[in-house]
């Protein structure tokens, strides 16, 4: 999870190290945080889930489908994505 300005991790992915793809992922996730200044961030995070668990009727999908986790999820393979990356890019994921 991040948390501007750390990733927190469960103890099991520390003790093995976290996986590239998923410092990766929550790098996203902190440049996300950066543009909407971190407190607009989690509101939106949490309204958009809220919507999405109404609509979906499922807290898993409605995870699944925040814009926020959909550009992580799609992206955190790509090694140069940050480095590409244009500001707001979340916002086609909407």
């Amino acid at each position: 999870m991040a948390l501007w300005p750390v990733i927190l991790a469960k103890r099991s992915l520390k003790s093995t190290g976290l996986s590239q793809r998923l410092l990766r992922h929550e790098k996203i996730h902190h440049r996300q945080q950066i543009e909407l200044l971190w407190i607009p961030f989690y509101l939106w995070y949490v309204l958009e889930w809220l919507y999405k668990w109404a609509l979906y009727k499922d807290k898993n999908k409605a995870y699944q489908a925040i814009s926020f986790e959909r550009e992580a999820y799609e992206k955190d393979w790509d090694e140069g994505y940050l480095g590409r990356r244009r500001a707001w890019s979340f916002i086609r994921y909407l």
